[in-house]
C-alpha cells in the first residue's frame, strides 16, 4: 500500500542541496547612539544551486563545510566580478548619557555632547533631510538585539549556526591531524632506538634547532578547539569579534553551546576559560561618560566553590585566587581587579550582563551543554570569607524581567534511562516501529489527535531492497588494512577519499566535512566492522523517536545529543528506475541519487569539491555521456525506515551525503543523513528537501505549490 505523508513538509523528490563556500567581508566601524539595530555584513558567496535551489536567493541557502580542501570553479564570469558590498555594521553599545552622535555627509558618526544628559542620533535620509531622534538614559535591553531578521530579512540565527558549522568543520580538520601525529608518532616509536643509535648529532645544530622544535611541540600539542579559534580568527571568521553589551542578535535565550569555544566563535563570551568577559578600560575611547572596565557576559558552571544559583536569582563568586587547573578549590585571596572591578562598575552604572549556565553532559563532546539565558543585572557585591578560608568578592544577579522563560532546568533523557522511560513517554502508541531491526528501539507517540493512532501503511525495511530488473554493480576491490584503517598513505580507500579518511574516530566517528562522494571501506575490504571509515554502516547510534505533530504530519527528534557530523540514518526503501515513476502520483517518498550529476554540476546543481576520485574503470567516465535527470532512486512509500518521516526545514539540522561502500558506481549511491549542528536532545532532525519553486507539475500540467510549515525564522514559505 502506498501511503502519501499528510504533512505539508511531506517527503517529495529530493536531492543533494548542500553549501559550502567561502564568505569574504568588509566592515566600517561607526559609533551607534544608544543600542543601534544591527546591520549585518552582506555576503559575497558565489554558489551554484542544485536545480531545486535555484529559485532561493543565495544569501539563504544552507551552509553546511567549509571550503577548506576545495577549489571552487566560476563559471558565471559575471557573478565572479562583482564587487563586494560593505554595510556599515554598527556597534551595539552603552546609552551616551553626556553626548549624541551626528552622522555626517560621509555617512560617520560624529559624537557630540549637548549637555543635557540625553543623546542626540542625526541621521541622513535619501534626500539629505536630517532625522533628529532624542534618546533618553533608559535603555531597553530586554528588547535590543532581539530581532530575528536583520535589515534585508535575513536570518540572524541561520548566521549564528552557520558560525558553528564552520567552527565544528575546523575544529574536526584539527582533531583529524591530531590523530594523524600520533598515529605517526606511535609508528616511529617501533624504531626509534635503531635511528638513535644509528646518527649523532652535532650538539651544537641541536642547540641552534631547540627553540624552533620547542614552538613546534607547542604548537602541535594545542587543544583542537583552541586550533579551531585561531584559524577562524586568523579567517575573520569571527561573527561578532568586537565586545557587545546586551542580547547578540540571532542568540535566542535558551541557544545551547556544546563548548566554550563555540561562544567565542560566536562572541556570546569572548574567553574559553575565564568566566567574566569585560571590556578594559580603552571603552573610554567608544563609550563616553562611563567608567570602565565593565562586564558583557558571565559563565557559571561551578567553578568556584561558592557559587549559589537559584536560575532568577545567582550569588556569583568572582575571577580569581581558585585552582582552575587543579582541584577547583580557592588557593588564595581574589582582588578588585580586571573582571571584579567591571562586575562592581556594572552594578554602579546600572548596565546587565549576559548570563550563560553550564551543566555536566556526558554526551556532548566537551562534556559540558552551556545555555544563555538573557541579561541580569548586579544588584549588590561584598566581600566575604569563602569556603576554604580565603576572600572572595560575590554578587547578586538578578535577571531582568520580560524575556522568555529559562530552558536550563529542562529535563534531557540520558542514555542509561531509556529502557524505563521509553514506556512512560506521553502519548505512546507503538514502542517500537522497526520491530527490532534497528539497533535501538524506534517508539512512536502522538499527543495530537483523538484517538492517537500509530504510523501504519508501510513495512519498516533496514536496508535497501532492489527492483525487479535492477542490476546492482559487483563488489569494489578493498584494501589491504588489518583490523581498523589507521594509514590514509596506505589505505586504499582513504586514497579515493583524496588520501585522507572521511570521518575522524571521535564520538563514534564524525564527518569532518560534506563532500561529492564518501568512499567507505566495503566488503572485500580486510578491516574490521569497528574500522572508523565503515562509520556509516554500523547502524543507529541515537534514541529516535517518530512523534505526531499539529501541522506537519509525523515527525522525528532525538532522546539523545548528536554531535555534528555524525551518521543519523540512511535513507531506506525500494531502489527503482526514475523514469518507472512518470506515471506515478500521490507518492511523496521519493528521493532521487542524483550525485553524478551533482558531482560534474550538471544542471546548476552546487558541488562540494574535495579531493575524491573515481575509479577509472567507472562506467560513466567510460561512456563519456551524463544525464541531467538521474537514472535512479529510493521509493520510500510502501518501505522504508526512520528517515521517511524526517521532515523539511528551510533552515535544516541535517544534510545529504551520498556513500559508496559495497562498489563505486555513483548511480547507486546510499543515500545517509548526517548532522549539520550539535543537535541538542528532543530538537526535531529536519533537512532541505531541496525543491526550487514552481518546479512541481501535476498531472494537469499545471504547477503545484504546497505551502511550508517548518517554522525557522528564514522559512521560504512555500516547499514548492
Amino acid at each position: 500500500m502506498t501511503v502519501a505523508k499528510e504533512s505539508a513538509n511531506g517527503t517529495g523528490r529530493k536531492a543533494l542541496a548542500v553549501a559550502g563556500v567561502k564568505k569574504k567581508k568588509k566592515k566600517k566601524k561607526n559609533i551607534a547612539q544608544g543600542i543601534s539595530k544591527l546591520e549585518t555584513k552582506e555576503s559575497t558567496n558565489l554558489r551554484r544551486c542544485s536545480p531545486r535551489i535555484q529559485n532561493i536567493p543565495e544569501e539563504k541557502r544552507p551552509y553546511y563545510g567549509s571550503d577548506s580542501k576545495r577549489k571552487v570553479e566560476v563559471k558565471n564570469e559575471k557573478v565572479s566580478a562583482k564587487k563586494t558590498k560593505v554595510e556599515h555594521h554598527s556597534k551595539q553599545g552603552l546609552p551616551q548619557s553626556r553626548c549624541g552622535v551626528t552622522t555626517s555627509d560621509n555617512g560617520e558618526d560624529k559624537v557630540n555632547g549637548n549637555g543635557n544628559g540625553k543623546a542626540v542620533v542625526t541621521k541622513l535620509t535619501a534626500g539629505s533631510k536630517r532625522t533628529v531622534v532624542a534618546i533618553g538614559d533608559e535603555v531597553d535591553w530586554v528588547n535590543t538585539g532581539t530581532s530575528p531578521v536583520d535589515d534585508k530579512g535575513r536570518s540572524l540565527t541561520a548566521r549564528v549556526k552557520e558560525i558553528v558549522r564552520k567552527f565544528n568543520v575546523h575544529y574536526l580538520h584539527f582533531v583529524q591531524e591530531e590523530l594523524m601525529r600520533c598515529g605517526t608518532k606511535e609508528k616511529s616509536a617501533h624504531d626509534g632506538n635503531a635511528r638513535r643509535s644509528s646518527k649523532r648529532c652535532d650538539l651544537k645544530s641541536v642547540n641552534k634547532d631547540k627553540g624552533a622544535h620547542d614552538a613546534d611541540a607547542k604548537r602541535s600539542s594545542m587543544r583542537p578547539d583552541l586550533k579551531a579559534l585561531n584559524e577562524m580568527r586568523r579567517k575573520k571568521e569571527i561573527l561578532y569579534p568586537e565586545k557587545r553589551f546586551g542580547n547578540l542578535p540571532g542568540v535566542n535565550v535558551g541557544h545551547q553551546f556544546f563548548s566554550r569555544c563555540e561562544m567565542v566563535a560566536i562572541g556570546l563570551h569572548s574567553h574559553w576559560l575565564n568566566g567574566i568577559d569585560y571590556i578594559g578600560k580603552t571603552g573610554k575611547k567608544e563609550y563616553k561618560g562611563y567608567t570602565f572596565p565593565l562586564a558583557v557576559a558571565i559563565v557559571l558552571s561551578g567553578q568556584y566553590e561558592d557559587d549559589v544559583d537559584n536560575s532568577e536569582e545567582i550569588v556569583y563568586t568572582g575571577q580569581g585566587g581558585n585552582d582552575l587547573l587543579g582541584n577547583k578549590r580557592q588557593i588564595e585571596d581574589q582582588k578588585m581587579i580586571r573582571g571584579n572591578l567591571a562586575l562592581k562598575n556594572n552594578m554602579e552604572q546600572s548596565i546587565p550582563v549576559r548570563v550563560v549556565r553550564g551543566h555536566k553532559c556526558v554526551t556532548s563532546y566537551s562534556n559540558k551543554l552551556y545555555t544563555y539565558d538573557g541579561l541580569y543585572k548586579v544588584d549588590k557585591y561584598w566581600a566575604a570569607k569563602g569556603a576554604a578560608g580565603y576572600t572572595v568578592y560575590k554578587y547578586r544577579l538578578k535577571r531582568l524581567p520580560g524575556q522568555p522563560v529559562l530552558l536550563t532546568n529542562q529535563v534531557y533523557f540520558s542514555r542509561g534511562q531509556w529502557s524505563k522511560l521509553s514506556s512512560e513517554l506521553p502519548g505512546l502508541v507503538c514502542k517500537d516501529i522497526c520491530d527490532g531491526q534497528e539497533n535501538i528501539c524506534i517508539p512512536a507517540t502522538n499527543i495530537i489527535d483523538d484517538p492517537p493512532f500509530a504510523p501504519s501503511g508501510f513495512t519498516y525495511t533496514k536496508s535497501i531492497t532492489v527492483e525487479s530488473g535492477i542490476k546492482i554493480p559487483s563488489s569494489a576491490p578493498g584494501c589491504n588494512c588489518k583490523g581498523k584503517c589507521t594509514n590514509p598513505r596506505t589505505c586504499s580507500c582513504a586514497k579515493l577519499n583524496g588520501s585522507d579518511f572521511p570521518y575522524v574516530s571521535k564520538n563514534g566517528g564524525r564527518l569532518v566535512e560534506a563532500m561529492d562522494v564518501v568512499f567507505e571501506c566495503g566488503p572485500n575490504c580486510l578491516c574490521g566492522p569497528e574500522c572508523v571509515n565503515r562509520t556509516s554502516q554500523q547502524g543507529l547510534k541515537y534514541k529516535l523517536e517518530v512523534y505526531r505533530t499539529q501541522y506537519k504530519g509525523w515527525a522525528v527528534r532525538s532522546m539523545d545529543y548528536i554531535p555534528s557530523g555524525a551518521p543519523v540514518c540512511e535513507y531506506t526503501g525500494l531502489l527503482r528506475k526514475t523514469k518507472t515513476l512518470d506515471a506515478v502520483s500521490g507518492n511523496d517518498y521519493i528521493f532521487e541519487i542524483d550525485c553524478w550529476q551533482t558531482m560534474n554540476g550538471l544542471g546548476g546543481r552546487e558541488r562540494r569539491l574535495r579531493d575524491v576520485s573515481l575509479p577509472s574503470d567507472h562506467a560513466d567516465k567510460r561512456d563519456g555521456k551524463i544525464s541531467e535527470r538521474p537514472d535512479f532512486c529510493i521509493d520510500a512509500g510502501s518501505s522504508g525506515n526512520v528517515a521517511r518521516f524526517i521532515n523539511h526545514s528551510c533552515e535544516p539540522n541535517l544534510f545529504v551525503q551520498c556513500v559508496l561502500s559495497s562498489h563505486h558506481d555513483v548511480k547507486f549511491a546510499r543515500i545517509v543523513l548526517f548532522a549539520a549542528d550539535n543537535i541538542p536532545a528532543l530538537q526535531e532532525l529536519t533537512y532541505d528537501y531541496g525543491y526550487a519553486l514552481d518546479s512541481v507539475v501535476g498531472p494537469d500540467g499545471k504547477i503545484k505549490k504546497l505551502a511550508c510549515f517548518c517554522g525557522a525564522t528564514g522559512c521560504r514559505k512555500r516547499l514548492y
